[in-house]
């Protein structure tokens, strides 16, 4: 369903990425991070407005299909330094499909991970932990201690691991790969830990806190192997990228929604906002020996 602002006069791109940033200001990225305004004229009219995961051509269709004026990734397009946008590049076909067509890209990465609420909150409500939830790895630089990167929390009532993987399963998106799952089936969990996005740099901090299982994504086999050899490990799970931060989308437009209300208020803009159905997971098929 649409997020939608009640107001009567088109919003300006600036608008947008006001109150956007408001919400979630790139000073909060991280260091190596790129963020903010890919393309797009600030004095541009927007009155649709597509979240999606990834900046790439398939997002790039919805978004024409859908009429949306501004494209809000998580991930950055361009995220190293580059020298060409060239056409016959992938990266600068977007660019200039965006640009043709007069569709802005804006990008919120790791200012959304360590949002309070942010991308692993998201990812912690859909899995089913419920109350207070603490941060995995906290901001130093939060007087509060809400902000950071990853989320610990409880669920309402004890399960299985096979029963909680099978929650996580149908809570996230299908992807072709699924989910994997490391751990004996039949241990009891109740403290879950949950980082969106690649997360075996806190495989240390998920055994330090205790919690039963750590539902990440991009586990690799080393790391993954060493870490439940270990006495009294947490079990994993471990998702498709995609997935594990698509739960983010629908929180983040309507946090935008609100914020656009506040800035631009009543009589302001007129903005749809959309979440994306178009599954962007890089793997699109698993085989298996039979």
């Amino acid at each position: 369903m649409p997020v939608s602002t009640s107001t009567t006069h088109p919003a300006t791109l600036f608008d947008v990425v006001t109150a956007f940033e408001e919400v979630y200001p790139p000073s909060w990225a991280a260091s190596w991070d790129a963020v903010g305004l890919v393309c797009g004229d600030p004095e541009q009219p927007v009155e649709k407005i597509l979240f999606a995961v990834d900046p790439v051509d398939a997002v790039v269709d919805e978004a024409l299909t859908r009429g949306a004026d501004l494209i809000i990734t998580h991930h950055p397009l361009m995220l190293r330094g580059v020298t060409s946008v060239a056409a016959d590049t992938p990266k600068g076909r977007i660019v200039h499909r965006l640009i043709r067509s007069g569709v802005a890209l804006y990008t919120a990465h790791t200012n959304a991970d360590t949002a309070s609420p942010g991308v692993s909150d998201a990812l912690a409500r859909a899995v089913g932990l419920t109350g207070q939830l603490r941060p995995l790895d906290p901001d130093t630089t939060d007087p509060e201690g809400r902000r950071g990167i990853g989320r610990i929390g409880e669920l309402p009532a004890p399960l299985l691991l096979r029963d909680f993987a099978d929650q996580v399963a149908q809570a996230l998106p299908a992807t072709a790969a699924g989910i994997r799952v490391a751990g004996d089936p039949d241990r009891q969990i109740n403290t879950v830990a949950v980082s969106g996005g690649a997360g075996d740099s806190l495989l240390g901090a998920a055994r330090a806190a205790e919690v039963d299982v750590y539902v990440t994504s991009d586990l690799r086999h080393h790391p993954a192997s060493e870490f439940v050899e270990q006495p009294g490990a947490p079990a994993l799970i471990d998702t498709a990228h995609f997935a594990g931060e698509w739960p983010w989308l629908a929180d983040g437009a309507s946090h935008l929604g609100d914020a656009l209300g506040r800035s631009v208020g009543p009589n302001g803009a007129n903005v749809e906002i959309h979440v994306s159905t178009t599954v962007t997971d890089a793997w699109s098929q698993t085989f298996q020996h039979v």
